[in-house]
């Protein structure tokens, strides 16, 4: 017979009894659905991960000063006064593995414009900013070199600020008032909306960091923190090593003396981040991969049943020259048929599932193309797996002892 003819045969067999026939593909239908439905939530939780990462600056390190001791009293990270914007000017000079560099600096402030006031995050940087932060503006234009050593009193505005003190106005050459001293708006800063720990990324103002040194901060020339880019994700590793070795020469810190400072790479907490989520994803896929195991169990179980209750046709097949072969590839079949049926509704009902997992509670999902063809592939291997020995035992009948079953 062909193949065509075999799975004719193979659903007008399953369609006798249809309801049977439904209810034993409802495991394959629910393994599938649910292994789509997991492992969309998992890779959609690790895209979340990278786009917030991404958002925090391409390959970044962070520095931060160092925890002050006084009389046994440490007064925790960034209190240190060592770290000075010399030092990332030397970082930007001597480490090959560096695109850019900015110290910064951050207060909080009462902003006013006209009849309307409200409190934000004021962060300084360098004209390097956008770069390390890969944060484009959607209204005017970056401050310049010339405004940081100048400690110029201009301001880029996060989206926040802007409908909080503009209403939906247009804030680029607007003048706000800043803790009572006049800052030039330059630019808006592209909406980025909130990051994983519910922080808002737009309700922000961003001005030259030597300025919060000089108006804010009382004229101090140390600095707490900064940023610093490396020319790829790879190279932060190393820009890593050589950063450290430079600060703590530039620091004269002896081979038994503590760092005063501390780098972090943020490609360590995505690489971390990307393992957790492949792990659970696996997690979750394992778990839903039960389902089709217990459905395949089921498919075995009814498929016994129809080699039973089948007992005579087979006899009478055999009869009139149908081989033991022929016998097993007609129920194999429809064991496949069976799985792949149940694994293509299963497949709709688990991108369907994605789909309202996603609207319906907001979390994150992205549709894998290889769950979906494993999926299905596996489904496929159930079927051959599970229906092998019913149909064995069934090409293995007497055919006169088929014959004269009742």
């Amino acid at each position: 017979m062909g193949i065509w003819m075999i799975l004719k045969i193979s659903l007008k067999s399953l369609g006798r009894n249809l309801i049977r026939s439904i209810l034993t593909m409802l495991g394959i239908i629910i393994g599938v659905a649910a292994v789509i439905t997991m492992v969309s939530l998992g890779q959609g939780a690790q895209r979340q991960v990278q786009e917030e990462i991404a958002a925090m600056g391409t390959n970044t390190l962070w520095i931060r000063a160092g925890s002050r001791r006084s009389w046994g009293i440490r007064s925790g990270s960034g209190t240190q006064n060592t770290l000075n914007a010399d030092d990332f000017e030397a970082i930007a000079q001597e480490v090959p593995t560096v695109q850019a560099v900015s110290p910064s600096a951050s207060t909080m402030a009462q902003v006013v414009f006209g009849n309307q006031n409200w409190n934000t995050r004021i962060e300084g940087y360098n004209e390097q900013y956008q770069l390390l932060r890969n944060w484009p503006l959607t209204q005017g234009e970056f401050f310049e070199e010339s405004h940081v050593k100048t400690a110029s009193r201009v301001a880029i505005l996060g989206q926040t600020v802007v409908d909080e003190l503009f209403g939906g106005g247009d804030p680029v050459g607007q003048t706000i008032r800043v803790k009572n001293l006049p800052f030039q708006v330059l630019g808006v800063l592209k909406k980025k909306g909130a990051n994983n720990w519910g922080r808002d990324q737009d309700d922000t103002i961003i001005v030259p960091y030597t300025t919060v040194q000089k108006k804010f901060q009382g004229g101090v020339l140390y600095v707490q923190s900064g940023l610093i880019s490396a020319v790829s994700a790879r190279a932060s590793f190393a820009a890593q090593e050589q950063i450290t070795a430079l600060l703590r020469q530039r620091h004269d810190l002896s081979s038994g003396q503590a760092n005063d400072f501390r780098v972090r790479n943020l490609s360590e907490f995505a690489e971390a981040a990307e393992a957790t989520n492949r792990v659970m994803t696996s997690l979750l896929a394992s778990i839903a991969a039960v389902s089709l195991l217990v459905g395949g169990i089921g498919i075995m179980n009814i498929m016994l049943v129809s080699v039973t209750e089948r007992t005579r046709e087979i006899g009478i097949r055999m009869a009139i020259g149908a081989r033991p072969g022929h016998v097993r590839i007609q129920f194999l079949a429809e064991a496949i048929v069976l799985c792949l049926v149940g694994g293509f509704i299963g497949l709709g009902m688990g991108l369907g599932g994605s789909v309202l997992v996603s609207h319906g509670m907001g979390w994150p999902t992205q549709i894998s193309p290889n769950s979906i063809v494993v999926s299905i592939i596996f489904s496929a291997v159930i079927g051959v797996f599970f229906g092998y020995y019913p149909a064995h035992k069934a090409a293995r009948l007497d055919p006169i002892d088929a014959l004269h079953y009742e």
